[in-house]
């Protein structure tokens, strides 16, 4: 299983990006899907999960900025960031959990990591 994320830059404070990250490869089911970051000189933090079932989480710095969702379809999670502040500034990496058949138990996968830089 391959990801593909994209849509990181530069966006001065109080605006918006889109991030998208698509699974490709041998894949028989997709279950959770997820957004992490990781800031200079700081441990990698969770930013936010979605559920197969469409349950999300947020870590809390994020709520009410972030939407998470994904196109099952397309096996593609997207994290929309509103009202960005400098502090967001980091390498985001998305994660899948998913099952290349039925019978081989569901493992994480990672994708390369998008800069996102928040800055006047």
């Amino acid at each position: 299983v391959q990801l593909q994320a994209s849509g990181g830059g530069l966006v001065q404070p109080g605006g918006s990006l889109r991030l998208s990250c698509s699974a490709s490869g041998t894949i028989s089911t997709v279950n959770t899907m997820g957004w992490y970051r990781q800031a200079p000189g700081k441990e990698r933090e969770l930013v936010a999960t979605i559920s197969s079932g469409g349950i999300t989480n947020y870590v809390d710095s994020v709520k009410g900025r972030f939407t998470i969702s994904r196109d099952n379809a397309r096996n593609t999670v997207y994290l929309q960031m509103n009202s960005l502040k400098p502090e967001d500034t980091a390498v985001y990496y998305c994660t899948v959990n998913a099952k290349t058949y039925k019978w081989v138990p569901g493992r994480d996968y990672w994708g390369q990591g998008t800069q996102v830089t928040v800055s006047s």
